[in-house]
């Protein structure tokens, strides 16, 4: 087992020395996947209030405009696009999950890098080495403390994600083992993010937070700005702070012959995932009996014990609380079957049809229910109890996302931002951009025209 004192330098060893020649094509594979569904999610959430609201914030002090906003106009510079970029991908919450943490690792990562690929030239194949090698890097340490990190409020999407996007960035950079090392410890001391703020357009900012931090850590590091080299292990370090409980073998082991991106999901529904089984439960049901709200007495959901932690508001008041409510997720999967961005739009929360079907719903927490496994049971007007079990949910390991099921998703998160056919060439450029000799072309290939 790796000796405690060693991790962070351990980390920074073997992302500097990597080499993409031995990744094996299947993750290859995965990590294109998981560009395209992140691209798709940045260009539809592009015009959102929160990224519009994030862009008026910063952009008087913004420096050079050198980097796009995927599925904007407007460029600035590298550190801003790479926060705004980390914002519009989240704030559908419909990005990449890596079930084992429920980080969304793409995010973070990606967000730095398409930016810096604007400033800095770099090959696709460089980028996608990178982008495996920072969503490692947050994935193992966020195996190192979940669920204890988690579990005590931390958002561990932002609080991991800083480390990924600094070794990410510090790769492409060329740091040596000692920089990197030191960007691993800058990144670590800006690592936040609070569950609190789930619901709000806070929870956005944090991944977009974490990609801008890793970014300038990286950055920083290469000055030879100097930080801890054990930011992970120390006793005062992210691992010991920041965690009731921690295992840092989970840092190290394997390193180079397991890829935590291999582990990816993707979400078929625009909302937390932990509700995601509920919601599949409710659209069978709802497709194979041809149910509608009025013929609903009542329906009863058995679900994992984060449901109601994370997702058990019950009267929401705005689209970005309704994609935390288990309510108002089954009723509107019921009213319309689908749970895509549009049922999460502010006024869908508040139609009054939906309101009187969501307090119609009850949630009961099942210890022994796993986070991607729920029972739908349905009560009918004329008497009828109608029930279903959902094993594994719709996107999970077990039932994943199809390649053609994600070009669907991202081809619907373009509408009204691009035209159909640059949706196609911008999709087709993130399918291929192992094979794109300058990387600047995907971000600037969103710009809408």
């Amino acid at each position: 087992m790796q000796e405690v004192e060693a991790v962070t330098r351990t980390l920074a060893s073997y992302v500097v020395n990597a080499r993409y020649a031995d990744v094996p094509v299947p993750v290859r594979d995965e990590a294109l996947r998981s560009l395209v569904n992140w691209a798709g999610c940045a260009i539809g959430g592009s015009r959102h209030e929160a990224v519009n609201r994030a862009l008026a914030a910063v952009r008087p002090f913004s420096g050079t405009p050198e980097s796009s906003i995927l599925g904007r106009t407007e460029r600035i510079d590298v550190l801003n696009s790479a926060l705004l970029n980390g914002i519009s991908s989240h704030v559908f919450d419909f990005d990449d999950t890596h079930l084992k943490t429920i980080i969304h690792p793409a995010g973070p990562v990606a967000s730095a890098l398409i930016p810096l690929a604007e400033r800095l030239p770099i090959t696709g194949v460089e980028l996608l080495h990178a982008f495996i090698l920072g969503v490692e890097v947050e994935c193992r340490i966020g195996n190192a403390v979940y669920p204890a990190h988690y579990d005590i409020g931390w958002h561990i999407t932002g609080t991991a994600g800083v480390f990924g996007a600094a070794a990410a960035v510090g790769k492409v950079l060329g740091l040596d083992v000692q920089q990197m090392t030191w960007a691993l410890g800058i990144a670590g001391t800006q690592s936040s993010g609070f569950r609190e703020m789930f619901g709000t357009m806070c929870k956005s900012f944090h991944p977009g937070r974490a990609a801008q931090n890793g970014l300038l850590a990286a950055h920083l590091a290469k000055q030879n700005f100097t930080s801890s080299d054990r930011v992970l292990e120390a006793p005062r370090g992210f691992g010991f702070v920041m965690s009731a409980d921690r295992d840092f073998s989970e840092v190290t082991k394997n390193l180079g012959e397991q890829f935590e991106i291999s582990l990816n999901t993707y979400k078929p529904f625009a909302c937390g995932i932990v509700i995601h089984p509920a919601i599949d439960g409710a659209i069978q049901l709802r497709n194979g009996h041809g149910l509608t709200a009025e013929m609903i007495e009542s329906i009863k959901l058995r679900v994992a014990p984060l449901v109601l932690e994370l997702t058990g508001k019950r009267t929401p008041r705005v689209g970005l609380e309704g994609k935390f409510s288990v309510f108002h997720s089954v009723a509107v999967a019921i009213i319309r079957g689908a749970a895509g961005e549009s049922e999460y739009a502010d006024d869908v929360v508040t139609d009054p049809n939906v309101i009187a079907l969501r307090d119609r719903v009850d949630a009961h927490v099942d210890r022994g229910i796993r986070d991607d496994e729920a029972h739908v049971s349905i009560t009918l007007k004329d008497g009828r109890v109608l029930e279903q079990h959902v094993e594994h949910a719709l996107g999970s390991l077990e039932r994943p996302m199809s390649n053609d099921d994600l070009e669907r998703k991202f081809l619907r998160l373009c509408e009204g931002v691009l035209s159909a056919q640059q949706a196609q060439r911008v999709l087709a450029n993130f399918w291929s951009a192992d094979l794109i000799k300058d990387a600047s072309e995907l971000g600037r290939a969103t710009v809408p025209v």
